[in-house]
């Protein structure tokens, strides 16, 4: 069994976010799935992405890391688009991590402070055409992490963003089956 945080995305710790955190449980894993927004939630990425903004990336990425706090070493750290910053930074820089699990972003390992550590495990899930991913410079931080640190890299036909989240129109059903496929094989392969 892993134990796994994760961090969700810029609309807020929306029901597709619980609903992949309870696909997770359902392989037998511990999942903390902390609210990193004091429970707004946005109907639009735009607005997310403001209230992120305006409560400062930073913010975002201390409240990660408080959530962090009081739970034990070995974790499995995993994000979703935004949520990838804390994430990242705590995989990188917070002892003990067992592993990344990067979805629907990625960033290079040095705008966080530190490289990637030696021995953590990661993969990254993202869809090929996301204008996000793809053209933001997510998708050549992957290839990078894939490169220099081994990342496993998985991309998905499409151009949605936030696929992985039941609960936004940009669902995708059969992406988030082989994502979780994928992510639960990881888990069993670090827990």
């Amino acid at each position: 069994m892993a134990e796994v945080l994760l961090h969700h995305h810029a609309q807020g710790l929306t029901d597709g976010v619980h609903a992949l955190a309870d696909a997770l449980r359902g392989g037998g894993h511990r999942v903390h799935v902390p609210d990193l927004y004091d429970g707004r939630t946005f109907a639009d990425l735009d607005a997310g992405v403001a209230h992120a903004r305006e409560v400062g990336f930073g913010t975002v990425v201390e409240r990660g890391r408080a959530a962090a706090e009081g739970l034990p070493d070995g974790l499995v750290h995993a994000g979703i688009s935004l949520g990838v910053l804390p994430a990242q930074a705590l995989a990188q820089t917070r002892p003990g991590a067992r592993g990344a699990l990067l979805l629907c972003g990625c960033v290079p390992p040095e705008e966080l402070g530190a490289p990637w550590p030696a021995g953590v495990p990661v993969q990254v899930h993202g869809k090929e055409a996301d204008p996000l991913f793809a053209d933001e410079g997510d998708l050549d931080a992957a290839r990078a992490l894939a490169a220099g640190a081994g990342a496993e890299l998985f991309l998905y036909p499409g151009d949605e963003h936030l696929f992985l989240d039941s609960s936004l129109p940009g669902y995708d059903a059969a992406a988030t089956s082989l994502l979780v496929e994928r992510v639960l094989r990881f888990l069993a392969a670090v827990g």
